[in-house]
């Protein structure tokens, strides 16, 4: 998922996609664990997308208090 394209999403997209990618990293834990692992880079490329989403909401919260004062 590129920055851009996470840009893109309204705040309550944005909230949704966090939650589906928290769980994509739990979901990859519990294949280690098992030994299952289809794709060793998931869980990285998870946290990385819960990176760039939780940038993009505090540059909105950044935003929305700039534009307040």
């Amino acid at each position: 998922m590129k920055a851009r394209d996470i840009r893109d999403l309204s705040d309550n997209e944005l909230q949704d996609r966090l939650k589906e990618k928290r769980d994509d990293l739990i979901a990859f834990r519990l294949q280690m664990a098992t030994g299952s692992v289809e794709n060793v880079r998931a869980a990285r490329n998870a946290r990385r997308d819960i990176a760039r989403i939780l940038t993009v909401i505090e540059e909105r919260k950044t935003a929305a208090q700039e534009g307040n004062e």
